[in-house]
Parts: structure tokens; sequence; C-alpha cells
């Protein structure tokens, strides 16, 4: 392989206002169904401008959104897919991910039934399921990756790149940290087994694979035998137990302290024992190494093609290049300062509403003692007008008199 320069195919940061709709097209393959980006930094940032993404606006809709660059090919390049991910709704269902089209794409009409070569990026519906997608399009069917590697889950922007090499390798890194890492034909199903069990091979009937034997001088003692339960020798016939009228009186049943259970002879090593059989293994005569697994002859077009319950989900920071090493400095300028200074933001927002709220308790506490004063002084009123009221009764009685 030649010497690879460095060169970055596609960067987006949306830090050029609503210029980014003219860069990406709207799908309008879902009608009514289908939700809008806008841009947005969120409701806790680092840098109001710099921070801006695409944010996904309405619940429970499909999102379709693609743009397309100069086409380059990874056979004999590293191909480096990078983005960063913001679910500040607390997402619940809904994917964070983003696919790699070749230049075929009918970018208006995308959906989730468009061919793709790759998927990459991270998928959460419900506490159970969270995952990072990397899947591969290969001879017409996707794979799916067959390690599990999780997600961030937070409300704060994280940054996920993938690196595939031409010699097959690959890589995973969340917010620049190396997540997993291995062969793409150990890693997917791309291929069949290299081995298979001899179709051949057949244990051997004297084979005896049992580690313990019964000991065959074991014999069960003759008082072993007992019944579960017995009759209550403490319990006493009702005096008011009529035969005739109740039935037969009969003593309930408790358990026999004197069962032992079902009796088993002592476990020996088997003298016999030859060991667990190993079924013998020969090359796959249907297996054909393949060096073009995960390489692309034409690669021009990324899109977000999602489903969400809760939106609120930004995207930005979108790159796709050959260099892990720019990539990873390009991430660590970008993303690095956003996610320190957002958790700043998100945390002096939070002491805010806090204290907002102490003051309203305080408020409403010290409102509902005003009326309770008001409520007593109602009634020391009360209690001051009675004796005159009484004292007019007694009054009007002597007159009468």
């Amino acid at each position: 392989m030649g010497v690879v320069f460095a060169d970055i195919f596609f960067q987006e940061t949306f830090s050029d206002g609503d210029a980014w709709e003219k860069r990406w097209i709207q799908s309008t393959q879902k009608g009514e169904q289908a939700g809008k980006f806008v841009l947005s930094h969120g409701k806790f940032y680092g840098d109001a401008e710099k921070d801006l993404g695409i944010q996904t606006s309405e619940d429970a809709r499909f999102y379709g959104l693609s743009s397309k660059f100069k086409p380059l090919s990874n056979k004999e390049q590293p191909l480096v897919i990078q983005f960063t991910v913001k679910h500040e709704q607390n997402i619940d269902c809904g994917g964070g991910y983003a696919k790699i089209f070749d230049c075929s794409l009918q970018q208006d009409d995308m959906h989730g039934d468009s061919p793709y070569l790759i998927m990459f990026g991270p998928d959460i519906c419900g506490p159970s399921n969270k995952k990072v997608h990397v899947i591969f399009s290969y001879k017409g069917k996707n794979h799916l990756i067959k390690k599990e590697i999780r997600p961030k889950d937070d409300v704060y922007t994280h940054l996920y790149t993938l690196i595939v090499n031409p010699d097959q390798t690959y890589e995973v890194l969340i917010d620049n940290e190396k997540v997993e890492s291995g062969s793409l034909e150990e890693d997917w199903d791309f291929l069949p087994p290299k081995k298979i069990k001899d179709p051949e091979a057949k244990k051997p009937e004297d084979w005896d694979d049992r580690a313990k034997i019964d000991d065959p001088e074991d014999v069960k003692p003759e008082d072993w035998e007992q019944p579960e339960h017995i009759p209550d020798p403490e319990a006493k016939k009702p005096e008011d137990w009529d035969d005739e009228m109740d039935g037969e009186w009969e003593p309930p049943m408790i358990d026999n302290p004197a069962y032992k259970g079902e009796w088993k002879p002592k476990q020996i090593d088997n003298p016999a024992y030859k060991g667990q059989w190993i079924h013998p293994e020969i090359d796959n005569p249907e297996y054909s190494a393949d060096a073009t697994i995960g390489k692309f002859d034409e690669v021009c077009t990324l899109g977000f093609d999602l489903w969400q319950v809760k939106s609120g989900t930004i995207f930005d920071n979108i790159l796709v290049t050959n260099d892990a090493a720019e990539a990873h400095k390009i991430g660590e300028e970008l993303w690095k300062p956003t996610s320190v200074a957002e958790k700043k933001m998100k945390e002096a927002q939070e002491e805010e509403e806090r204290k907002k709220m102490e003051e309203e308790a305080k408020a409403r506490k010290e409102k509902e003692e005003d009326n309770e004063d008001e409520d007593d002084e109602d009634e020391d009123d009360a209690e001051e007008k009675k004796p005159v009221v009484e004292e007019e009764a007694e009054s009007a009685d002597h007159d009468e008199l």
C-alpha cells in the first residue's frame, strides 16, 4: 500500500447559520410522519455559536436528512467516521446513529430500507436496550457486530468515532477513548466459519465421559425407607366431633423427622473415565477469505435516518476523513471544550432551579402561616363579640319583666 496523505472528505459544524439547509437534503418519503431538524445549541452548552447543531424537534417522528460529498474509496486507505451526539432530552427510545451511502442514494426518498454501506452510532430504547451499532453491508446483507458496545446514556454531548483500516481491522472510540477494536472477519459473521466439525468423526461407543459413577459397594440402610409425612401424634379428636355427621376423624399430617429423602449411592471416581470427547474439526470447504470486506469503491453520502419517540437530540461536528490522528485532534478541539462547559452551565441551571423552588416553597409556607394568623384573628373577634350579644339578650329579658 502506498503512502496515504491526510484528507478531510466531509466536515460539518453548522457554524454558518441557516446555510446548512442548502447542503443537506430532507427526505420527504415519510410525508406527515417526518420530523424536522432545527438549528440549536440546546438548553445548556459551551459556546452559543460553536455548539450549534441540528436537533430533532418533534416527538414520535421519523427523521431523514443527508448530505453528499466528493466520492472516495477506502480500499487502500482508512475510513474514519466521527460525529457528536447529545441526547439532552434524556432519550427513552430513539436512534442517534449515522449511515454512510454510496452515490446512488436518492436523498429526498431516503428511508429505513435504503441500502447503505455502514451504519454507526448509539441506539437506545428502554433501560435494557442500549447499544452502539456498527453495521456493514456485505453482498447485499447488513451484518451487525457480534460484540456489545454500550453507549453513553446521559444528557451531555459525546463523541463517537469509527475507524476502518485497509487491513480489515477496526476501532470504536467514545469521547476519544477506545472502547472496542478487532478484526472485521472475527467480529462479524460475514463469512462461514474457518473450521467445522468433521462430519465423519463419531464418538467411540466405548468412550466413557462420566467423571463420577455410583459406588457399586454402597448399600441402602435397612431403616432408610420412611414416609415423608406422618399423623401428628399430639393431635386429639375434638370432643364435639360426630363420626356420623363429620365422618371418620383422622389426625392431621406433619413432616416426618425421620424422613431422609430419596436414597442415592455415594459417588466415586470413574476408573474408566476418558475425559470429555471433543469432536474433531476440519477446514470448512465453504470458507474463503475475502479481502474486500469493509472496503467500498464509492462513499459519498452521510445521512441520519432515525425514529425518535422523544425529540431533542443534537448532532454536530460531523467528520469523514482518512486520518485517525486528525480526527482525534479535531475531536479534542471541538468536543472537549463543549463537554466541560456544558456541564458547568447545566449544574448552574440546576442550582438556580433549586434555589427558585426553595424560595417558592418558603413563600407558600409564609402565605399559609399568614392565612392561619388571619383565621385566628377572626376567631378572636368572634369570641369578643359573643358576650355583648349575651348582655343584650339579658337586657331584653329585664325589659320584658
